[in-house]
């Protein structure tokens, strides 16, 4: 599928993207938002990857080990064939729940038959690819060091020649092998039997962590394929979530929509935490709510749009004018210039989330109190704000308006708020509560309602359609059998889709107008179109958008409108969590008899 074939690794600390023919690609280290060691994503020539050469003729194939996130890659040529097994360790350590996630990177070279032949290319360029290196070969590792900088550093650990690595020498495979690149100098010896005890380990994670998740009758392997990428992109420390693993991989090749997306928006965040919920995945939620809690440092301290992985308030965007870009395209940015602009929307998605947190998860009273004040927090914010304009869910970078969808979710930030308080027995915020909600709805049926288009619109200031009113009847705020909802859906569909694929809008945004398709767009119109009965055409629309995703059925942000090609930051939490959300309206859950337990 052209240019995002890759797949990903990683520990709930970092990832790497590695690409069809077993390249590392991208690698920020030691964590998720860290200066990158590995960046041939955004310039082939300067960037540095880290990859397996076979000369001559050579068959490339490559998987997950099933039910986990580990990646193989299989060379088969006329000398022989290996196996590049990658993964990066994380398994439960001690009696305290602790997790083992070090900064480390395991290159498992397995033998299959005969005696193949290969160099290897480690090539690391320090911060984002500006810093060259200094490799310093040792007895035990390699020691590479930046040349400005020598306190910056890695270590590469292998049972291969270090001097055949390093001179990119041909290597003939004789017995299983192994690379390991480490952040840390390992204070033990890094041996075969370690590195299989590590991998084994790391396996038996990851398949306990699927064995406990909700399984279906149809589409089990593409749930559990999106729920695997929206658990490698939480950060364990913290509780965050990320949108995506990448920064500036373009909307549209040789365009300027490139943006950092290794931050936790809480509208993306809140959304994946809401599907593993669902899908029986307790300890993310858990997690999450800290970080909530964790942002708040006092009660009169007001809600960003997003934050870094550590809670980190000052996202401050700045250009690397000295990479090429993802295919040439310019500027690589690093940051996010939109943390400071106001997006009514978002505290909608977090209510929601804490409202089901509390239907699945009831925890302790203190738990349960603390949460309390979050809620009453965000409607204090909903409250003072709902009536004002904003950026919208796409962060328009142009004038602020009111946008239909902004004003729908601080619906449903007061009706979960309204819903939370009779689990709670307040009966007094339920009345003050509920008048408010009536008042948002009763605006925006009046305001948002064009009976000129047929349609909700955009905003109350324009006529315009946007993909994102799809979303009004799976929050509950119309119902699917509402002729307007069915309207809206009809209008949006005829309006926005082109080619196949679904715009978000096709108005003028500041920066000119979209030119892909927003991958999350088009699953939000099969579930509308599931939910007003025309479910075989929602269905014939689900499976041929599965067919846009690479080889791994991973997804990003865009699709091209002609190509289908993939665009856009990768891999998309919000993607993989509407693939989910869209593959549960076609299947069952498969139910265990109540003896049974994974």
């Amino acid at each position: 599928m052209g240019h995002l074939d890759y797949g990903a690794v990683g520990n709930c600390r970092s990832a790497a993207l590695i690409s069809k023919e077993g390249s590392i690609d991208w690698f920020c280290f030691p964590d998720f938002d860290s200066p990158s060691i590995f960046s041939r994503i955004l310039d082939q020539k300067k960037g540095g990857h880290f990859a397996f050469v076979v000369d001559g003729p050579c068959e490339i194939s490559q998987e997950y080990v099933r039910h986990t996130n580990i990646l193989s890659t299989t060379y088969t040529s006329k000398e022989g064939v290996f196996q590049v097994v990658d993964f990066m360790p994380r398994f439960k350590i001690g009696e305290m729940n602790s997790y083992y996630l070090p900064p480390e990177l395991y290159r498992m070279i397995r033998l299959i038959s005969g005696k193949p032949r290969f160099r290897v290319q480690y090539r690391p360029v320090f911060n984002y690819a500006k810093d060259k290196v200094e490799h310093r070969p040792g007895k035990t590792y390699v020691k590479t060091v930046d040349r400005k900088n020598s306190r910056n550093a890695i270590y590469l650990y292998s049972n291969l020649d270090y001097d055949q690595i390093l001179n990119e020498q041909p290597i003939e495979l004789q017995q299983d092998a192994f690379l390991m690149v480490s952040y840390n100098q390992k204070l033990v010896k890094i041996s075969q039997s370690r590195v299989d005890l590590e991998y084994n380990r790391t396996l038996v994670y990851w398949l306990d962590w699927t064995n406990r998740s909700k399984k279906f009758d149809r589409f089990n392997d593409v749930i559990e394929r999106s729920m695997l990428i929206l658990k490698l992109l939480s950060y364990q420390r913290s509780g965050a979530v990320l949108a995506a693993l990448t920064t500036s991989i373009p909307e549209v090749i040789g365009r300027d929509r490139n943006w950092d997306y290794r931050f936790c928006w809480l509208r993306d965040a809140s959304m994946s935490i809401k599907t593993l919920v669902t899908l029986g995945h307790k300890g993310a939620a858990k997690r999450f709510m800290e970080f909530i809690k964790g942002i708040l440092k006092s009660k009169d301290e007001s809600f960003q749009i997003m934050y870094g992985i550590r809670g980190e308030r000052n996202l401050k965007e700045k250009t690397l004018p000295h990479l090429n870009g993802f295919a040439g395209s310019k500027p690589v940015r690093i940051g996010n210039a939109a943390f400071s602009q106001k997006q009514n929307d978002s505290l909608g998605y977090l209510m929601d989330m804490i409202y089901h947190y509390y239907l699945y998860f009831p925890g302790t009273l203190d738990e349960i109190e603390e949460m309390w004040e979050v809620v009453k927090g965000i409607v204090k914010t909903v409250v003072s704000q709902w009536r004002e304009p904003d950026n919208g869910i796409w962060e328009i970078r142009g004038e602020r308006k009111h946008f239909v969808i902004s004003k729908v979710m601080c619906w449903v930030a007061m009706d979960r708020a309204v819903s939370i308080a009779q689990l709670l027995d307040e009966p007094g915020y339920v009345e003050k509560w509920s008048g408010i909600a009536r008042q948002i709805r009763e605006e925006v049926l009046e305001k948002g309602w064009k009976e000129t288009i047929g349609s909700f619109s955009q905003a109350y200031e324009n006529s315009d359609l946007d993909a994102s009113l799809l979303l009004m009847e799976d929050y509950g705020f119309i119902s699917a059998e509402d002729p307007r909802f069915v309207k809206t859906v009809h209008a949006i569909e005829q309006g926005l889709m082109h080619n196949g694929l679904l715009f978000r809008y096709r108005n003028h945004d500041g920066l000119g107008i979209p030119s892909s398709a927003f991958t999350i767009c088009n699953f939000w119109l099969v579930k509308a179109l599931f939910r007003i009965g025309r479910r075989e055409e929602a269905l014939s629309m689900f499976e041929r958008l599965l067919t846009y995703s690479n080889h791994l059925m991973l997804f990003s942000e865009d699709l091209d409108f002609y190509t289908s090609e993939q665009l856009g930051n990768y891999p998309q939490a919000y993607s993989h969590l509407a693939i989910i959300e869209t593959a549960r309206l076609f299947a069952e859950e498969k139910t265990l008899s109540r003896f049974l337990r994974p």
